[in-house]
């Protein structure tokens, strides 16, 4: 049974969230309990100081140990600093008044943290899969979670573009997995594409996500949390798969804006919590669908430095392009880790390959201080950031032009979508 409140134009007290999590804890033995709470890093916005308050004041004194992992996926690692920060709190803080709580960053590439809990057959995954993809899958884990009672899944969910809306058990797979799984399903969902698997609720993604957490022995709570703005419309606790059915359900709602007719230019300004094009390639993800055909979208974002802190020298190397360039000389790209070919395809967008000629769909464009030559060499648009007054985009909607100020995690899409149907 699921403990929730979830609603489209109010948003909720945390004095109301405290009141969902006392009843929905009351419903579980937690009592002197080792409790793994799984948190989201910097990369999505939540309230998360108000829900590390709410779950620290009510289960410090009552559990044996409470301990807090970022659900980094293969993010960089969190300063002390930047976790303090996301919880709301400070080091004095974390010394004293939350002296119970320890906090971990995930290591998704140390196999000496990772632990294999089982795997998924090649036939399964061909099922799965529709048969685009064929091969056996093991699944690794955070080797922590092995030491605890009870995992406690607290985070977002949003229109998600490799499994069609976040929350639940992908904060456990990618958010603290080792990589062949990671890998694994970006490129099934790249396969599947963006526009067809974004704001989907059901995809053979998910289907991935939710088998892997089933070999997880530990109990399972979800804290599914839907946002508005930068408040709580919705929280959901209970089974991790039954708290996210009814939070992607209100995200649906809330997180899908619905276009009459396509744009020929879009901008798209990345807030700062995306601090490199691996994550601010969301501000393409949930904005493809609305880009008219030949039309350009463009990343605003001064900030942006670098490609991607983890995964930057692989791009370089193999640059930004549509699936079929890589699945039609897959020999090439043997090397390449598939979370990596994801990325590239999505950040790309949808289009074709024949005979050695690559046709995107869409233009894209970077305004970063990535330099010219770079955005060149991985094959994107390039415009100086200084030449953009994002003013100049505002309120032309009837011209054709869309700005967006805050991209990345409302999803645009169609009346009439053609990628739906």
């Amino acid at each position: 049974m699921v403990i929730g409140y979830g609603s489209s134009n109010e948003l909720l007290s945390e004095k109301k969230v405290g009141e969902l999590c006392t009843e929905a804890f009351e419903k579980y033995d937690l009592t002197n309990k080792n409790v793994l709470a799984v948190l989201p890093d910097h990369s999505r916005t939540a309230p998360i100081d108000v829900m590390f308050r709410t779950v620290y004041e009510l289960l410090a004194d009552r559990v044996k140990r409470l301990d807090f992992i970022i659900a980094l996926g293969t993010h960089p690692p969190m300063s002390d600093e930047a976790i303090n920060h996301r919880v709301g709190i400070t080091q004095q803080d974390r010394k004293t008044k939350y002296h119970r709580a320890r906090f971990f960053n995930h290591h998704w590439k140390n196999p000496a943290q990772l632990v294999k809990i089982g795997s998924i057959s090649k036939q399964q995954v061909s099922e799965i899969s529709n048969g685009l993809m064929n091969e056996k899958v093991d699944i690794t884990i955070n080797k922590m979670v092995l030491d605890y009672d009870v995992i406690m899944i607290i985070g977002p969910t949003f229109p998600h573009e490799v499994v069609g809306f976040s929350g639940g058990y992908k904060y456990l797979f990618p958010g603290i997995a080792g990589q062949e799984i990671i890998d694994m399903f970006h490129w099934l969902g790249a396969l599947i594409t963006n526009p067809v698997i974004i704001g989907t609720k059901y995809t053979p993604v998910r289907k991935v996500v939710d088998i892997a957490a089933g070999f997880l022995k530990a109990e399972k709570i979800c804290l599914s949390l839907v946002v508005k703005g930068t408040g709580l419309a919705g929280l959901f606790i209970g089974d991790p798969q039954e708290a996210w059915e009814k939070a992607s359900d209100l995200s649906d709602k809330l997180h899908i804006i619905y276009k009459d007719k396509p744009f020929h230019t879009v901008l798209s300004c990345a807030p700062v919590m995306y601090d490199d094009l691996w994550t601010g390639g969301k501000c393409m993800y949930k904005l493809e669908p609305v880009v008219a055909d030949g039309g350009e979208l463009i990343i605003y974002a001064p900030h942006i430095k670098e490609i991607s802190v983890t995964h930057g020298d692989f791009l370089i190397k193999i640059g930004y392009h549509v699936r079929d360039y890589y699945v039609k000389q897959m020999d090439k790209f043997k090397d390449i880790p598939g979370g990596v070919m994801a990325h590239s395809t999505h950040v790309r967008g949808i289009g074709s390959y024949e005979s050695g000629l690559e046709k995107p769909r869409i233009n894209v464009t970077l305004a970063t201080q990535i330099p010219r030559e770079t955005c060149e060499k991985i094959n994107l648009g390039y415009r100086d950031p200084a030449t953009i007054n994002p003013g100049d985009f505002k309120n032309r909607e009837n011209e054709g032009i869309l700005y967006v100020e805050k991209a990345g995690e409302m999803l645009y899409r169609l009346k009439n979508d053609p990628f739906r149907k």
